[in-house]
């Protein structure tokens, strides 16, 4: 802990004396505090310099700033419902009591005060307060009033002191919150089941992607941190649950940067019966909803509408390999064997390793050639086979499978398609994936494969990072921006 400052060792010998003088800086409990929209809502039918003693109030937030004036003093308070001013006087507290308030509060403290709506004279709704309590002293000062947190590595690594500085970032964080409860509730209404599957894995299975490895003492075995949910929700299928969905956390051990997280937020959902042409009109029935409600939580948001602009369907929609064709203007591109496209793919500017599958090459010339002219939510579709091996082989365009993704403007949003329910296929699928990677990059999951030999129903599937997903409804340009505790080096 660092030294501590002058003003912090003024604010910590307050807390003395209150002790001192057998009051407590740090109460259990405040009960009956509403918030401070009520006392707002009531000032509304009052002119100014009127108040209402009828009816009383209990409110509860943080401290701002204080004005004295003589005999009166105003104070800022602040919850998560937004700014509230208390009037203090002397003829409603006593003289003694509001010498020692003034002289004993400080901006960042948390108090508490009960009293009547009033309007100033100036016309600003007010709580006209007849008693105050200090809920918790804050020893250390909050961040300067107009600057707030100026090191972007510090507000991301004290997201708190971020929080407590920012009202917008308040309200981004509880806009992000009733996103994902709106989720919820499209998927609640089409009778997918919510469920749980296991975080710690004997086999990292599902995606493209290097884990985070740990160890189970008691086992004696390592165990691998989930890099999707897919497998173990497919799972449920075959036992018979016939539509799951799961939010939950997914771990990768690879980049960090304006898109991609070690840690983050995903949905993923499973539909028995159906196909990706269903899972389709599923996704762009989510994104309509989301967007229209995006607007309506965070109104008067130029990035917001605009963004809820790039979600208005039809979606457009394009076919991978005619768009990569026709952009690159690289003919044939599904004759092209791993090492002609390895060659491509460095000659775009590709840096990923030269044992990378045939799959990855492809998806690195897609990102190269034509994600950047994407400059709306897109549907792209009909993937070749060699970037997709639990996908379904397409019904009607060889050397393809019937996969979609989501592409906002920058960053890919959502990846679904119908899913390979032939276990022999699934098997040979696995291993030639292995073989021409040469190491276990993509997991082999035998117990999965076992799984598919007892029937798993004609299924599609999607899934999708929330924290993206945030990004492209709020305008973000940083994944940072959609985490409220992102991982960052240390200082």
């Amino acid at each position: 802990m660092d030294e501590e400052t002058p003003l912090e060792r003024e604010r910590r010998a307050k807390v003395a004396r209150w002790r001192a003088d057998g009051r407590e800086p740090y109460p259990w409990s405040f009960p009956g505090r509403v918030d401070s929209g009520v006392v707002r809502a009531a000032c509304a039918a009052l002119a100014p310099g009127t108040e209402e003693p009828a009816r009383s109030f209990r409110v509860g937030g943080r401290l701002k700033i204080v004005r004295q004036h003589g005999r009166t003093a105003f104070v800022d308070l602040e919850d998560l419902a937004g700014g509230l001013q208390l009037i203090l006087r002397v003829d409603e507290l006593g003289e003694e009591a509001y010498r020692a308030w003034l002289a004993d509060l400080d901006p960042g403290d948390l108090v508490g005060a009960d009293g009547i709506a009033a309007v100033s004279r100036r016309g600003e709704p007010s709580l006209l307060v007849r008693s105050l309590t200090l809920l918790a002293k804050a020893i250390t000062p909050p961040p300067e009033k107009y600057h707030g947190l100026q090191d972007v590595e510090e507000r991301l690594r004290r997201r708190y002191v971020d929080l407590l500085a920012s009202a917008e970032v308040r309200e981004r964080f509880r806009v992000r919150t009733l996103l994902v409860r709106e989720i919820r509730q499209y998927f609640d209404a089409l009778d997918f089941l919510e469920v749980e599957t296991p975080i710690l894995q004997t086999v990292a299975s599902g995606a493209a992607a290097a884990p985070f490895v740990t160890r189970s003492n008691y086992l004696g075995r390592e165990l691998q941190l989930r890099i999707a949910e897919e497998l173990p929700l497919k799972r449920l299928l075959v036992g018979g649950l016939e539509r799951v969905y799961e939010i939950g956390r997914a771990f990768r051990n690879e980049d960090l940067d304006s898109t991609h997280s070690p840690e983050f937020t995903e949905l993923e959902a499973y539909w028995a019966y159906a196909d990706y042409h269903d899972m389709r009109r599923l996704t762009e029935g989510l994104y309509e909803r989301l967007a229209r409600r995006t607007v309506e939580l965070w109104p008067d948001r130029p990035e917001v509408a605009r963004a809820a602009e790039r979600f208005q369907p039809p979606f457009p929609t394009l076919d991978f390999v005619d768009a990569l064709e026709a952009a690159s203007g690289i003919p044939r591109l599904l004759e092209k064997s791993r090492e002609e496209l390895r060659a491509l793919a460095r000659a775009a500017g590709s840096t990923v390793p030269d044992n990378s599958s045939t799959g990855t090459f492809l998806d690195k010339l897609f990102e190269h050639y034509v994600e950047p002219s994407i400059d709306r939510v897109t549907f792209v579709v009909d993937f070749p086979t060699a970037t997709t091996p639990l996908a379904k082989r397409h019904r009607s365009k060889p050397g393809r499978v019937e996969r979609f993704e989501v592409f906002a403007p920058g960053f890919e949003l959502a990846n679904a398609y119908t899913e390979l329910t032939d276990p022999d296929e699934q098997e040979e699928r696995f291993r030639s994936q292995l073989g021409e990677r040469g190491d276990d990059a993509y997991a082999h999951d035998a117990d999965f494969v076992e799984a598919l030999r007892y029937g798993l129903p004609p299924t599609t599937g999607i899934g999708m990072g929330i924290d993206r997903l945030v990004m492209a409804l709020l305008g973000l340009s940083s994944i940072k921006d959609a985490l409220l505790f992102p991982l960052v080096r240390s200082r």
